[in-house]
């Protein structure tokens, strides 16, 4: 939603990246019960630059300042690198280089969303879109097996939990 609000400057564009950010929050909040708080806010605001920088480099994209877009993109990069750290130092199942990989490969999939939306390959993006979904879909397994992983006894299911259902 934020590259099609950014692209075509609707007036919906301000709620539309304040939604989005919810999702860094949401993030942050997922880790928060195993991990604690000082390491869901470090979580929650990694993926909100995340989220800003991508912001960012559409915008400057769509300017057309080269420069910019350029910069924006390393700091992107910068910051999955970021996360891979701060992954892999709270979870010995999420090895850095494994993170880092799932989300350099999520940041391509998105420069390619951002790159058909502007010139108008709505039939790409929608196709990129699915490709992102169904990577983003993979990232929260790989994440939520690890948690599993680390935290056995935090998932195993009460015997009498399904029963008289």
């Amino acid at each position: 939603m934020t590259i099609i609000s950014l692209t075509f400057k609707l007036p919906d564009v301000n709620f539309v990246i304040e939604r989005l950010l919810k999702n860094a929050t949401d993030m942050g909040e997922m880790l928060r019960p195993l991990y604690g708080n000082a390491a869901a806010d470090k979580y929650a605001a990694l993926i909100k630059d995340h989220l800003l920088i991508a912001a960012d480099l559409v915008k400057a994209s769509l300017a057309g300042n080269t420069q910019a877009a350029m910069a924006a993109e390393k700091k992107w990069y910068a910051n999955a690198d970021d996360i891979a750290v701060f992954l892999s130092s709270v979870n010995k199942f999420l090895p850095k280089e494994t993170v880092r990989s799932m989300f350099y490969h999520h940041l391509d999939l998105t420069k390619q969303e951002a790159v058909y939306m502007i010139n108008m390959n709505y039939q790409k993006d929608i196709q990129i879109y699915d490709e992102i979904e169904k990577q983003a879909r993979g990232m929260a397994d790989i994440i939520s097996e690890a948690m599993v992983k680390l935290y056995p006894e935090m998932f195993k299911l009460h015997p009498n939990m399904y029963r008289n259902r």
